[in-house]
């Protein structure tokens, strides 16, 4: 955990860097230098972030030999997915009920319109 305190996966990603090197992994399993090259981020700053994001569970870390390889874990994605997923039913159906009164708003105008013979 960093500083002891608990953090939710919103707060872990909340910092950019932690969204860029999150970003970064996206591409795969990387070294920290890798990383490094790949952000404006210094090397301490780097490492300090991933032990966040091992910690909060977001990645793993494959160590062969002298070298470490970190990677992304599915589980907190799928968590914050299926989160989400719990509000977009709740939007999708306000949206379906908006766009059906809308439709028929659109419908009840046309109707009244008078129409131009010619």
């Amino acid at each position: 955990m960093y500083g002891n305190a608990y953090m939710d996966a919103f707060q872990v990603l909340a910092d950019p860097s932690r969204r860029h090197i999150v970003e970064a992994l996206r591409a795969g399993e990387q070294q920290v230098n890798d990383i490094v090259r790949s952000s404006r981020i210094h090397q301490s700053g780097v490492s300090r972030h991933l032990r966040l994001l091992l910690d909060s569970g977001f990645v793993q870390v494959r160590p062969q030999g002298q070298q470490r390889y970190y990677s992304l874990c599915p589980g907190p994605f799928n968590e914050l997915e299926a989160w989400l997923a719990s509000y977009r039913r709740v939007w999708d159906a306000r949206l379906g009920r908006f766009a059906e009164a809308l439709e028929r708003r659109q419908a009840a105008a046309a109707a009244r319109k008078p129409r131009k013979d010619r």
